[in-house]
């Protein structure tokens, strides 16, 4: 049966949720499942912005027959060619033999390569600032790429100053039965899941995500239609400068997270130590994260939000613990800047995890890396906790 929501009067969201997925992507677990969003519009001419991930794609077609009640579709607008979008294409181009396939250059060559299915003929192909009428409405198309595939684009309608923003804006989680962000607490239940799809999904891609805000920073926007999670219709400008903090590397809050990797439980006893001292100097909000239990997009996304990140490892087999070793790769294939980072080692013999995550870390831009050499040999002796308690010092200092 189909399940569908009014957007405004002549537009709807004919998308669906998926809860049975575990891995978004195969890699970044879900809680609360997915949203896979794609609109239609009834204008004189019809126009589907975007299709789902085949997971869904029954419900889909039945959302889209209803809409459409015996109508035929005119234009399929595809934003973003990345499969959980786009798998339905050569199916919708099945059922509406007249559709024309509008997209860029870039996107026409990724249609060719993901299906076999002849486009020759029935694409328009447009570019940046071009526009198509479609009756009351008028959409202008701003190029995105790398946001976070390089055809990657949004759609404007002019008409009615709607963003159909593709991946950017995009949330983790099912939508529940509500259709826009102003429905739910989304602050205190999706904020978390919006930081951490931004940070794993795009945060790599920050000049090129501050590349179109700056473009959509032209544009008078009432409402913003992404293609996973909720509508944004008020309060954009809240999560717009989230954004501009993600895709510009400040840290969201004044914060400590301290990662660590352990084996026994002496490197966690020293993560503990450093938290508790943290806390008694004024600095409340602290997050430890064990790194062999925490999925690593977790502590991706906190790292974007806070201005403070700690690393305690062991050291392994003469190199970085296992699970922390994946961690700090993760981290600094994501490109993250403007922290302060602190380092934290342990070793029976031959330590070197401290050496190593530093070396990693030397890659980061406009990251301060502190001094304090602190190895714990084993277990944690008085000496160790002595030089915790002025690493808590220095980084209070910072609050």
């Amino acid at each position: 049966m189909y399940q569908v929501k009014k957007i405004k009067e002549d537009l709807y969201w004919v998308g669906a949720n998926d809860r049975r997925l575990s891995l978004f992507e195969n890699v970044y677990p879900l809680t609360h499942g997915v949203s896979y969003n794609s609109y239609l519009m009834l204008d004189e001419k019809t126009v589907l912005f975007d299709t789902v991930d085949k997971a869904v794609d029954q419900q889909f077609y039945e959302n889209i027959t209803h809409v459409l009640n015996g109508r035929s579709l005119d234009y399929l607008i595809i934003n973003h060619m990345e499969p959980d979008h786009c798998a339905c294409i050569e199916s919708i181009c099945t059922k509406y033999p007249e559709v024309q396939i509008v997209c860029n250059v870039k996107t026409e060559a990724m249609i060719k390569q993901f299906f076999n299915f002849n486009i020759d003929g029935r694409t328009v192909i447009i570019k940046e600032g071009d526009k198509l009428e479609t009756g009351r409405h008028t959409l202008t198309f701003v190029m995105a790429p790398m946001v976070h595939w390089p055809e990657a684009m949004v759609t404007y309608d002019c008409t009615d100053k709607i963003l159909f923003s593709a991946d950017a804006f995009g949330t983790f989680g099912s939508l529940d039965g509500r259709m826009f962000a102003d429905e739910m607490d989304f602050e205190n239940k999706m904020l978390d899941e919006a930081r951490r799809y931004y940070t794993n999904i795009v945060g790599k891609y920050g000049l090129q995500v501050n590349a179109l805000l700056k473009k959509a920073s032209t544009l008078e926007i009432s409402m913003v239609c992404p293609l996973h999670g909720p509508v944004w219709r008020k309060n954009i400008g809240w999560f717009i400068d989230k954004y501009l903090k993600w895709a510009s590397y400040i840290p969201e809050d004044k914060a400590v997270m301290i990662a660590y990797g352990s084996i026994y439980g002496h490197t966690e006893n020293a993560a503990e130590i450093l938290a508790s001292a943290l806390n008694d100097l004024g600095v409340k909000d602290v997050m430890m994260y064990d790194v062999s239990s925490t999925d690593n997009s977790v502590i991706i996304s906190e790292s974007f939000r806070c201005s403070h990140l700690v690393f305690a490892s062991a050291t392994y087999n003469l190199g970085i613990f296992v699970k922390m070793e994946e961690t700090v790769h993760d981290l600094v294939a994501h490109a993250i800047q403007n922290r302060t980072i602190a380092v934290i080692e342990n070793g029976s013999w031959a330590p070197s995890a401290g050496k190593l995550i530093r070396e990693q870390m030397a890659k980061l831009k406009n990251c301060t890396v502190l001094e304090d050499n602190i190895l714990v040999r084993s277990s944690v002796k008085e000496d160790n906790r002595a030089q915790l308690l002025a690493l808590a010092e220095k980084i209070a200092a910072d609050f």
